[in-house]
């Protein structure tokens, strides 16, 4: 199965260790040396009226479970999902 960059985008991240929504992907993360993505970024929900920006989840590609039509899968201990 071939997907493309907006494919993935549109592909909603649940975490299957507690069932809880992540998001989307955002931005993905290059490995320059043999051109493949390492991993890809989920922004993380900032409060409404905070004006300090969040930093994004970083998912490697790794911890992929399986990607269906509409959702990713991956499989995260609660603390493994760390911010850029």
């Amino acid at each position: 199965m071939l997907l493309n960059f907006v494919d993935l985008k549109q592909k909603e991240v649940i975490n299957i260790v507690d069932g809880k929504k992540l998001g989307y992907p955002e931005d993905f993360i290059f490995d320059s040396e043999n051109t493949k993505i390492k991993s890809f970024t989920i922004p993380t929900p900032t409060k409404t009226f905070s004006f300090k920006k969040s930093e994004p989840k970083v998912v490697n590609l790794d911890d992929i479970f399986l990607i269906g039509q509409d959702v990713i899968l991956v499989n995260l201990p609660t603390m493994a999902v760390k911010t850029v």
